[in-house]
């Protein structure tokens, strides 16, 4: 589980006219045009290279279908497994032994679903290890903002490999996404055939919302301890799923991205309903032991729910094909 901050976004209750556009050329077929909303490419056959715009608007010229990429980040690890692009990653995102290792970051099933190993751990926490990435020999690294600034222009500059940077703000960025890593490694096919199954589950969830009248309160929070609970704030993937799945984020006013809510806020606020994440030593006794948590109403009236931590913590295909359908099914199971 790695929450990764992400740029913020203008909020918006409503669906976004760029929300709209995705979701009508994806599902219409149109995932191409829909993409050239949000990146640009130019391709150079001298060199077989490809300059592309990443989440972060850096213009970066990476090579055609790379045969050694080191992926930093769990979230674009799952779209190059799902794009049948697993044998072209070397290297993957690693904490310090002392602070977890690999599964800091990647869930047991991950690591056996993805066939991941120790021995292509490159560190990121609680510092950048250069050494490792450089072990793996890359031509290419995919990451999100769990790496520095400062890491990055380290690869870029003094390790000479172009980094694509892939945040998405909100859910349907991770379509864009889909698609940057298609054309970089020639599968727009599969990526569009993905793209297909995200919009199918997205324009569902619009329609499940667009035929209810009212939308919960909640508070969705993916860790605690002795001050609060971190929850989700203004323009970021997880406001986005909140709203997606017809949710009422009781942080949506919050002045940070990641807020950590104390509980005089949570309790004044009274959510209606209350998720939280599981794994990675996280449990509800880990909840059940926060501040004020049994005097919340929605504790009390058993307005809860544990949920795997990756779908609420990684914007990715998981995030929308579990992630979604699971918190519609405890926001509106009626509909």
């Amino acid at each position: 589980m790695s929450l990764n901050p992400a740029p913020a976004a203008p909020k918006a209750r409503t669906v976004s006219l760029v929300w709209v556009i995705v979701l009508v050329l994806v599902v219409g077929g149109g995932a191409a045009a829909a993409t050239a909303v949000y990146y640009s490419s130019q391709t150079s056959p001298a060199s077989h290279s490809l300059t592309i715009t990443d989440d972060l608007g850096r213009k970066v010229t990476v090579p055609v279908d790379p045969s050694r990429v080191a992926v930093l980040s769990p979230s674009i690890m799952d779209i190059m497994y799902r794009l049948g692009l697993r044998s072209h990653v070397v290297g993957v995102d690693c904490y310090a032994t002392a602070d977890g290792g690999l599964s800091a970051d990647y869930s047991p099933d991950q690591v056996a679903l993805w066939n991941l190993s120790s021995s292509m751990c490159v560190q990121v926490g609680p510092e950048f290890v250069p050494e490792q990435l450089v072990n793996v020999t890359p031509q290419l690294v995919l990451a999100s903002t769990i790496v520095s600034v400062a890491a990055v222009e380290e690869i870029t500059q003094n390790l000479g490999i172009p980094v694509v940077m892939l945040q998405p703000p909100t859910l349907s960025g991770v379509l864009v996404d889909v698609s940057l890593v298609g054309e970089i490694f020639g599968v727009s096919s599969a990526a569009s055939t993905l793209n297909g199954e995200l919009s199918q589950v997205l324009y569902n969830a619009t329609n499940v919302t667009n035929s209810v009248y009212t939308f919960p309160t909640v508070l969705v929070t993916y860790a605690v301890d002795s001050n609060g609970y971190w929850t989700f704030g203004p323009g970021t993937f997880g406001e986005s799923l909140i709203e997606i799945a017809g949710g009422t984020s009781i942080s949506g006013t919050a002045t940070s991205p990641y807020p950590e809510l104390a509980p005089s806020q949570v309790l004044l606020a009274d959510p209606q309903w209350i998720v939280y994440g599981v794994g990675f030593g996280l449990n509800e006794s880990t909840y059940a032991s926060a501040p004020d948590w049994s005097d919340l109403p929605a504790v009390q009236a058993g307005n809860l729910t544990g949920m795997n931590s990756n779908w609420l913590t990684e914007p990715d295909p998981t995030m929308i094909l579990d992630g979604i359908p699971a918190l519609l099914a405890v926001f509106h199971p009626g509909a």
